[in-house]
């Protein structure tokens, strides 16, 4: 008993031994970590930061981030963990660490929320890579332990401190010194006349007044406002599979709302000003939102001009598609009679057909955002729609046209040829 007691007691101890080891091992990285270099850099440098700190190739470093990139995006989601947690080699602190207000980043706040804002993304592939992924990533920080471990000792960066020019007390604007100048080595100055009486005896100088420094105190509004936003981003993602509310549009709108939140506290508390880069293009894509169906990109079509100009009836699509640019659909080299049906449609761009003058043509014309001018009859501003009917100029008969053109956000124009 008593030699199992023994061993139980030098179990805690080494147990105790480990456990301060690799805390004090990971405190020790923390404060030693890689910076990120400007040369050599491929994308933000954190390889070539590593290979630098401890002292080995930087493709070997590459081509351990594309392996475990391969493993459900393992090596993706680690390097961007570096790029938000290294800092770069003349920055005080880590993009991450700047954005909550802890020292100076090179790297702009809007970015440092982009790359949080990926990490969404890697961390849903985390949850769904299965065993693959959490491997790769255990791999990946049990290969960044055992390097530090073993060559943390190696090339340790020296720590950026900031310095601030001492102030020094000033009379009448005039700066106050005992030291003669060049020009007058015997001190001869007026300022070398003031001697005692004799006999008198000298009292001390009094020491010097402490100058206090005020250092101005960075607002959190913007690190708290940035950090809630993130949460709400964290959780459409997480809850977003199940719940049918969490669109891009619904989430987006709840993320400006945090941010005006947090707007409104700034103007109180002097702080909050960084938001104001975010929420104004954030906002013009929530209004580009609601007024066009962001869905339709995800649809057929593509990105470009198209210039059709069929000559008979069966060279008439049925519909002409575009998810951005012009289409420029001319249907005046028909013949004088049939039927013709086709629609014309685009998410953003210009839209214009041209019909034959005799032809009999029903068309509806629409644009959620733009100006529409269909055959005569104009409509402008949201929701543009303008429906018609015309015979042409020899009456009814002849070619008919049945048209239907539509358009998220620009013009549409249907005229006579």
């Amino acid at each position: 008993m008593c030699a199992a007691g023994r061993r139980s007691r030098l179990d805690d101890v080494s147990g105790n031994v480990t456990a301060a080891g690799v805390e004090e091992t990971l405190k020790d990285f923390w404060a030693s970590r890689p910076r990120r270099p400007h040369r050599g850099r491929k994308i933000a440098g954190v390889a070539e930061g590593i290979a630098e700190r401890y002292r080995i190739d930087p493709v070997i470093v590459r081509v351990a981030f594309v392996a475990m990139a391969l493993c459900n995006g393992a090596g993706v989601f680690i390097y961007l963990l570096g790029w938000l947690g290294l800092p770069q080699e003349d920055d005080e602190v880590s993009p991450v660490e700047a954005l909550i207000g802890q020292g100076r980043s090179s790297t702009p706040i809007p970015l440092t929320v982009l790359l949080c804002l990926a990490l969404f993304p890697a961390t849903g592939f985390f949850f769904d890579g299965g065993f693959t992924m959490v491997a790769g990533v255990l791999l990946s920080v049990g290969a960044v332990y055992l390097l530090h471990l073993n060559r943390g000792a190696v090339n340790r960066p020296a720590p950026i401190t900031t310095t601030s020019s001492a102030e020094q007390v000033t009379e009448m604007g005039q700066e106050k010194t005992d030291t003669p100048p060049a020009w007058d080595p015997l001190g001869a100055a007026p300022f070398a006349w003031d001697l005692p009486e004799p006999g008198q005896a000298v009292a001390p100088a009094p020491p010097p007044a402490p100058v206090r420094r005020y250092r101005k105190r960075k607002s959190p509004v913007t690190g708290i406002t940035l950090g809630l936003s993130l949460m709400v981003v964290a959780t459409a993602v997480i809850t977003g599979r199940g719940e049918t509310w969490f669109t891009p549009l619904h989430t987006l709108g709840a993320v400006l709302g945090v941010m005006g939140v947090g707007l409104l506290v700034g103007a109180f508390t002097r702080g909050g000003r960084g938001l104001i880069g975010l929420v104004v293009p954030l906002s013009l894509v929530g209004v580009l939102g609601t007024v066009v169906n962001l869905a339709d990109l995800n649809g057929n079509g593509r990105v470009g001009d198209l210039n059709p100009r069929p000559t008979s009836i069966a060279e008439v699509d049925s519909e002409y598609v575009l998810k951005a640019g012009s289409i420029q659909l001319d249907l005046t080299g028909l013949p004088n009679a049939g039927q013709v049906e086709t629609e014309v449609r685009s998410v953003v761009g210009t839209l214009q057909v041209t019909v034959p003058r005799t032809a009999d043509v029903e068309v509806r014309c629409e644009a959620d955002l733009g100006s529409v001018q269909c055959l005569g009859q104009e409509s402008n501003g949201t929701d543009a729609q303008v429906e018609t009917k015309d015979v042409g100029t020899d009456g009814p008969g002849g070619l008919k046209i049945l048209l239907h053109v539509r358009n998220g956000v620009g013009d549409v124009e249907v005229k006579r040829g």
